[in-house]
């Protein structure tokens, strides 16, 4: 019996898988604010109430709980290292909270205090460029007078005599953008990981529970996206919607190149694995963007910030209004992630740049998160994901899927353990809607 644990922004949700299938469910309120571990036995209180007492033989956990791994990202050009430093970190389960460009000013620089970030990426120059600008933020940075750590993924040239400016907070990995246009972001991804296992696990508290898993806790975008890797070798190009309390997240897994004739792709080449997260679009912490101009989504938003927890009753007319928030949710969180096509001419006429991901062949939108699974309009929040707009390479004709279960981070979890089980129980409960 394996134990998989999700201890979330908003709610601390449990799995036990058998050899061969999910043998029960449950979550509780995450009690971040008193001991984390309060929230995991009220929820195992309830799942071994369905099931019986069970004894886990392994224990796996993901966490986003606290806010997550709240990073920013630094680089020299907005269209190039800044963006590779900041998708960097967002396919390694972090939130980004800013990204920012260029050498950091003093108002940048008390920004980034105001921010206090867990971790700070910091890259700049591709291998044997421009070195200036990299050693200017690591002086800014050092200075800044928060705890915490940096990575350094720019330059090669400038790389160590950064680290020594920065101190002993200071990781070195290889460049997220070696060459011009040319990107590499695993070596920062993977030191990413290993920053939060060993520091930031114990920053946010769970430490000591963290003794009691069977490997160490990881975030639990970093879960989502390996469950959804995991199920893209099966069903091919898919999109996964995550809205949740605090962000929602957009896990994308195609190929992304132009599929409309004459058009050509301009700027980074774009990963086949891709995860954005919009810190700005939240179900119950970070609301603005999602009800501003609505006075009846206003109205529920200030119910929702007084009781995080709250869940509308059925049939209740605070249903209609969460699904609208979470329906705008989508909408805003797809187009941010797909890709956009630009007019241009030539001495031949009219023609057409594709900038990011075209999502428009995508096969399967896969939504998470309570207010998409728990909907008996699930397939009409979903529908936002679809293309609406000509210069917005949404979806075009996808089918649409939920976790009907709650149980993909769980069983992003799982793969690293057992990669044919968890894939076996991902296509079994994924619900056509």
């Amino acid at each position: 019996m394996i134990l998989a644990v999700d201890f979330g922004s908003t709610f601390t949700k449990v799995t036990a898988v058998s050899d061969t299938k999910i043998v029960g469910t449950a979550k509780a309120f995450t009690t971040i604010q008193t001991d984390i571990r309060d929230g995991l036995d009220i929820a195992l209180m309830e799942l071994h109430r369905q099931t019986g007492p069970l004894e886990y033989s392994h224990r796996f956990a993901a966490s986003s709980a606290g806010g997550g791994l709240k990073m920013v990202a630094l680089g020299l050009v907005p269209a190039l290292t800044a963006k590779a430093a900041s998708m960097a970190a967002c396919n390694a389960g972090a939130k980004v909270v800013k990204t920012f460009s260029y050498e950091l000013s003093d108002a940048e620089a008390q920004e980034i205090y105001d921010i206090n970030p867990d971790l700070i990426l910091l890259s700049g120059g591709t291998d044997g460029g421009n070195k200036e600008v990299i050693l200017h933020n690591a002086k800014i940075l050092a200075n800044i007078g928060r705890d915490f750590c940096v990575i350094i993924a720019g330059n090669k040239s400038a790389a160590s005599d950064a680290a020594k400016i920065l101190g002993k907070n200071a990781v070195v990995c290889g460049n997220v953008m070696p060459e011009f246009n040319k990107l590499d972001i695993l070596p920062a991804k993977d030191a990413i990981r290993t920053i939060f296992m060993e520091k930031i696990v114990e920053a946010k508290g769970l430490g000591e529970i963290a003794k009691t898993f069977s490997a160490p806790i990881i975030p639990t975008p970093l879960a989502v996206f390996e469950g959804a890797q995991l199920l893209s070798e099966s069903l091919g190009s898919i999109l996964v919607v995550d809205v949740g309390g605090a962000t929602t997240d957009v896990y994308s897994m195609c190929d992304g190149t132009p599929t409309i004739p004459n058009v050509v792709q301009k700027g980074l080449p774009e990963p086949f694995a891709k995860r954005s997260v919009e810190g700005d679009l939240g179900m119950r912490y970070s609301m603005d963007a999602l009800v501003e101009g609505d006075k009846d989504l206003e109205t529920y938003q200030v119910k929702c910030i007084a009781n995080p927890s709250y869940i509308p009753p059925p049939h209740s007319s605070d249903v209609m209004l969460d699904e609208k928030i979470a329906g705008i949710a989508v909408d805003i969180a797809v187009e941010r992630h797909s890709g956009r096509l630009e007019q241009f001419f030539t001495p031949y006429g009219e023609s057409f740049c594709q900038i990011g991901k075209d999502l428009t062949k995508i096969k399967y939108v896969i939504g998470l998160g309570g207010s998409i699974i728990y909907s008996k309009n699930s397939q009409n929040i979903l529908s936002n994901a679809i293309q609406n707009k000509n210069d917005f390479l949404k979806p075009t004709n996808p089918r649409f899927l939920i976790d009907k279960e709650y149980i993909f981070s769980a069983m992003g979890l799982l793969s690293r353990y057992k990669k044919s089980l968890a894939l076996k129980i991902l296509k079994k409960e994924m619900m056509e809607v």
